[in-house]
C-alpha cells in the first residue's frame, strides 16, 4: 500500500483574471477549489494513475471536512487525524494567459503534542513490510522540525520505506534519519548543501554530498532541465520533454506519485524517475491545479531521455 501524509493541508482556491493591478477592485473570469498539500497531489497524481492510495493529515473544521469530501470524489481513501482549528485556505491568483501568477499561503493552524502523538500511533498501526510512504510538504505551527526524521524512523523500522519531500530543517532531519529517498528540488538542494547548482556536475556533486548525510537515494528535480538521480555510486539524468508549460504549480508533486508509482512496482529506481518526469510534465501543462492523465503520461513517457552521467 501507499500511503501519503500531508501535515499542514490546505483548501486551494484559485482565481483567474485578465490583468493584475493593484489599488483597485479587480473581476475573476473564473474560479476553482482543489484539495492542497503537497502529499495530497501525490494522491491525486496516483489516482490519475489507477493506483490506490491512502491519505494521512492532520485536518480541521469545515475546510477539513471539505478535502475529505473533494478527496473522497477522486475515489482516494483518508485517515485524517482531526484537530479543532480549521484547515488553512491557500489562494492563487493567475492572468488568462497563465503568464503570471501570485500565491499566498497561510501558516496554517497550530498542532497540538496530544494530536501530533494520535498520528504517530495511528501511523504505527498502519505500517507494514512492504509499504511505500510518502511524506511531503512544510509543518505546520506546533511542530517540532523534527518530525519527519521521528516518522521515517517509526515507518522503516517496521519494515515500510520512505520517500521524503520538504525543505530546510526538517529535510536534514529525514536524511539523518535514513530516509529510502528524498527528492528536494534545485533550491532546496542548494541550501543543505551549501553549492550552487550551475551545471549538471554541480547537481551530481550536490546530490552526492547530500547523500553523506543519510538518505540512501536522492533525486534533485531541476525544472524544465529535468532531475538527477543519485544512489551514492551511480547517477542519472532524466531530461524533460518538451511541452507547452500552463502552470508548474504541482508539478514537483506529481513527479514524486510517478516515482513512488514505480518504484512499489518493482521498476528501477531510474525507470521510475522516467515516470516521475513523465507525470510532472503532464501536470505541468495543464491549467489550474489539475493532475495530468494516464493518457498523457503514458504519451509523455517515450520522450523523457534517461542517460547515466557517473
Amino acid at each position: 500500500m501507499i500511503y501519503t501524509v500531508t501535515l499542514n493541508p490546505a483548501v486551494d482556491r484559485e482565481l483567474t483574471i485578465g490583468e493584475f493591478a493593484f489599488d483597485t477592485v479587480l473581476r475573476t473570469s473564473d474560479a476553482r477549489v482543489d484539495c492542497g498539500g503537497k502529499g495530497f497531489n501525490v494522491s491525486r497524481m496516483l489516482a490519475s494513475l489507477d493506483a490506490k492510495s491512502v491519505a494521512l493529515g492532520f485536518a480541521g473544521g469545515k475546510s477539513g471536512e471539505l478535502l475529505a469530501e473533494m478527496l473522497a470524489e477522486l475515489n482516494i481513501e483518508t485517515a485524517f487525524t482531526w484537530i479543532e482549528d480549521e484547515t488553512r485556505t491557500n489562494v492563487s491568483i493567475v492572468t488568462e494567459r497563465r503568464d503570471r501568477y501570485l500565491k499566498v499561503n497561510e501558516s496554517g493552524p497550530t498542532v497540538s503534542e496530544a494530536a501530533q502523538a494520535a498520528l504517530l500511533k495511528q501511523i504505527e498501526q498502519l505500517v507494514k513490510p512492504g509499504d511505500w510512504w510518502v511524506l511531503a510538504g512544510s509543518l505546520p505551527p506546533g511542530v517540532a522540525n523534527t518530525i519527519y526524521a521521528q516518522l521515517v524512523r517509526l515507518i522503516q523500522s517496521n519494515g515500510g520505506q520512505v520517500i521524503l519531500d520538504t525543505s530546510g530543517a526538517a529535510l536534514l532531519g529525514g536524511c539523518a534519519a535514513g530516509a529510502f529517498l528524498i527528492k528536494p528540488n534545485d533550491s532546496e538542494a542548494e541550501n543543505i548543501s551549501g553549492i550552487t547548482i550551475d551545471s549538471l556536475l554541480d547537481a551530481v556533486t550536490v546530490a552526492h554530498q547530500i547523500q553523506q548525510l543519510g538518505p540512501q537515494n536522492v533525486v534533485i528535480s531541476l525544472g524544465k532541465a529535468g532531475a538527477i538521480f543519485s544512489d551514492g555510486q551511480t547517477a542519472w539524468l532524466a531530461e524533460s520533454p518538451v511541452i507547452k508549460e500552463s502552470n508548474p504549480i504541482g508539478a514537483g508533486d506529481s513527479m514524486v506519485g510517478g516515482l513512488v508509482y514505480g518504484i512499489s512496482r518493482g521498476m528501477p529506481i531510474s525507470e521510475a524517475l522516467r515516470w516521475g518526469i513523465a507525470c510532472g510534465a503532464a501536470t505541468a501543462s495543464l491549467a489550474g491545479t489539475a493532475v495530468g492523465t494516464l493518457a498523457m503520461v503514458e504519451d509523455l513517457l517515450t520522450q523523457v531521455k534517461i542517460k547515466q552521467v557517473v
